[in-house]
């Protein structure tokens, strides 16, 4: 009995333990990941990096605000456009009825877009505006990345708004409250959590794209500030950067990428406060 008894706790503390070097396992890649980028992108970052566009070929120094600034530009631009767009579509499939057939159809074609790889959607933008305006431009790419954001902030929205209780709707509607009114004073800021949270995630998924702004922006070694000329972005930069045989773009790439991951990090510690404050209480 004894015996069985010690058995069965070896047998308990052996899989804990395989269980335990598993999940410690999963923080080896982030770590690995975090170590190397900042190692060498660390010897990048000064005041010049900040405020200086890339060196000629084969200088030393030079920076990546062209970059910066074109990644802010153009994801900017697609939070206007993608924000307004996907907002409207997720309060409709929320709102629509269960046996909507259109509804249906939207739902399937918002859930084929996310799943559509990015390079295709960058060819696509590529065939929609930039072949029709006959040049590369920062609008092009804003346009791109926005239909790749658009997915998330669509589920996201219907998905937080399904959260609520219909209970909340079915009273504000039985005061005699507008139908309009309710979904917009009541629905939609009892739900803004989620949605931000929706939000956050699809800018952190385009702010690393590479290939659609290679159809569309195509990336500038310039300071632009016109979004119908083509423009640089941090990912372009990185994938411009490392493909060179210079060492100064090498290090260039490495401090971008830098940059890049601390940008992210901050998107994820955005998305932690935002659900920590504005958590729903119901």
């Amino acid at each position: 009995m004894k015996n069985d008894i010690f058995f069965r706790k070896l047998q308990s503390s052996f899989f804990f333990l395989v269980m335990l070097v598993l999940s410690l396992m999963v923080f080896l890649p982030l770590i690995c990941i975090l170590y190397y980028v900042i190692s060498r992108g660390i010897k990048a970052i000064n005041l010049d990096f900040f405020t200086q566009i890339p060196s000629h070929v084969g200088d030393s120094g030079g920076g990546v605000l062209n970059a910066i600034m074109g990644s802010f530009y153009m994801v900017f631009l697609s939070i206007i456009i993608a924000v307004p767009w996907g907002l409207s579509a997720g309060i409709f499939l929320y709102d629509a009825p269960d046996d909507s057939r259109f509804a249906y159809l939207l739902r399937l074609s918002v859930d084929i877009i996310q799943s559509i790889p990015s390079i295709v959607i960058g060819i696509v933008a590529y065939v929609w505006f930039v072949m029709p305006m006959q040049k590369f431009s920062a609008l092009s790419g804003s346009f791109a990345l926005a239909i790749m954001m658009l997915p998330m902030i669509v589920r996201s929205t219907e998905e937080t708004l399904r959260l609520i209780p219909k209970t909340l709707k079915e009273a504000s509607l039985a005061l005699g409250v507008p139908h309009y009114t309710t979904l917009f004073k009541i629905m939609i800021p009892s739900g803004v959590s989620g949605i931000l949270t929706g939000g956050a995630l699809s800018i952190g998924r385009v702010v690393g794209e590479t290939a659609p702004l290679i159809f569309t922006a195509f990336g500038s070694p310039y300071l632009v500030h016109n979004i119908l000329k083509p423009m640089d972005a941090l990912p372009l930069l990185i994938y411009n950067c490392a493909m060179s045989p210079y060492e100064s773009w090498h290090t260039l790439a490495w401090g971008a990428s830098l940059i890049l991951i601390f940008f992210t990090l901050c998107i994820n510690l955005l998305i932690k406060i935002i659900v920590k404050k504005w958590e729903v209480v119901l």
